[in-house]
C-alpha cells in the first residue's frame, strides 16, 4: 500500500530510473539523480539523451573552442616582441593544439571514435544549473539530484580545455627553446606561463557562466570585436586605407575581426531563413569602413588645434 501511495517524484529534475522493460511495462527505480548521459521528460523518468547538438549548440561549443585560441595568440602577440620572427609559428603550433584538442575531444564522446556526440536538448537556463534546484520535502532532508541536464555542453568544454593544456605542455615549450631566439631567456616563455594563468580562469567561467554564456556569446562575440577592432585601429594609428595595405599583418587582424563580426551575426540569426540573414553578414566591414572614413575627423592634435584656434 505504501508503494501504491508513494508520492510523486519531487524537483525539477529529480527522476526515477528505469530498472527493466518487459514487454510495453517498464519497472522504475527511487526518485533520485539521472545516471550521466540521461535526464528527465515530463513524466519524471529519467531517458537517454539520444538527439544531437544543434546548429546554434555547435556555434556555442566553437565559441568555446575558440576562447582558448585566441587568448593563446594575444599573448604570443605580445610577448614575442619586434626582434623575434618565431611569432607565426607559435601561432600554428597553437592552433594545431587546440585543432588536436577539439578532434581527440569530439573522439572520446559518446559515441566514441566518431565526430558527431549524442546530446539532450537545452530547454531553459536552469538547465545548466540543476546544483541548485534540489528539492528538500521536509525542509530537513535534501534530495540531491544534480546531473547534465545538457548532456554533454557543460562537460566537454572542461575536457577540451584539459586536452588543450595537455598538448601545449607537451609541445609548446620544445618549440619556443628552439625557435625564439629574438627573445631573451626570461620572456620566452611567458605566452606559455600566461596560459597557465588563463586557462583555470575559462575553466571557472565555464563552471560559473556556461548557461549564461550559451544564451549570451553571440551578443558578446559583437561587443568584444567592435571594441578590440577600434583599439587595435587607434593604437596602430590606421587612418586610411593605405595604412592597412602597407602592412600585411594589419590586415590580417581586420579579416580576424571581420570573421569573428560575421560568427556573431550567424549565432543570433542561426541562419534559419536564408535568404533574410544571409544579407546581414553584408554589414560585416561597416565598422571598419566607418572608423575609417571618420578617423581624421575624431584625430585628437586636430581637435586641440581647432579648439586653439577658437580660442
Amino acid at each position: 500500500a505504501a508503494v501504491d501511495i508513494q508520492p510523486a517524484c519531487l524537483g525539477l529534475y529529480c527522476g526515477r530510473t528505469v530498472l527493466s522493460v518487459n514487454g510495453s511495462v517498464e519497472t522504475y527505480g527511487d526518485c533520485g539523480v539521472c545516471p550521466r548521459g540521461q535526464r528527465t521528460d515530463d513524466n519524471k523518468i529519467c531517458r537517454e539523451c539520444v538527439g544531437s547538438p544543434d546548429r546554434y549548440d555547435w556555434l556555442y561549443l566553437g565559441f568555446m573552442a575558440m576562447l582558448p585560441l585566441v587568448l593563446h595568440w594575444f599573448f604570443i602577440e605580445w610577448y614575442s616582441g619586434k626582434k623575434s620572427s618565431s611569432a607565426l609559428l607559435q601561432h600554428l603550433t597553437a592552433l594545431l593544439e587546440c585543432s588536436a584538442a577539439a578532434v581527440v575531444t569530439l573522439l572520446l564522446s559518446d559515441p566514441a571514435g566518431s565526430l558527431h556526440i549524442r546530446s539532450c536538448r537545452v530547454k531553459k537556463l536552469s538547465d545548466w544549473y540543476t546544483m541548485l534546484y534540489n528539492p528538500s520535502p521536509d525542509y530537513i532532508t535534501t534530495v540531491h539530484c544534480t546531473h547534465e541536464a545538457v548532456y554533454p555542453l557543460y562537460t566537454i568544454v572542461f575536457i577540451y580545455y584539459a586536452f588543450c593544456l595537455v598538448l601545449m605542455m607537451l609541445l609548446r615549450p620544445l618549440l619556443v627553446k628552439k625557435i625564439a631566439c629574438g627573445l631573451g631567456r626570461s620572456d620566452r616563455f611567458k605566452s606559455i606561463y600566461a596560459a597557465l594563468y588563463f586557462f583555470p580562469i575559462l575553466t571557472v567561467l565555464q563552471a560559473v557562466g556556461g548557461g549564461l554564456l550559451y544564451y549570451a556569446f553571440p551578443y558578446i562575440i559583437l561587443v568584444l570585436s567592435l571594441v578590440t577592432l577600434a583599439v587595435y585601429m587607434s593604437a596602430s594609428e590606421v587612418e586610411f586605407f593605405k595604412d592597412l595595405l602597407v602592412r600585411k599583418k594589419r590586415l590580417v587582424v581586420l579579416f580576424s575581426h571581420w570573421l569573428l563580426h560575421a560568427y556573431g551575426i550567424i549565432s543570433i540569426s542561426k541562419l534559419d531563413k536564408l535568404e533574410q540573414d544571409l544579407p546581414l553578414l553584408a554589414l560585416v566591414p561597416a565598422p571598419a569602413l566607418f572608423y575609417l572614413l571618420t578617423a581624421k575627423y575624431t584625430e585628437p592634435s586636430r581637435i586641440l588645434a581647432e579648439s586653439g584656434n577658437g580660442h
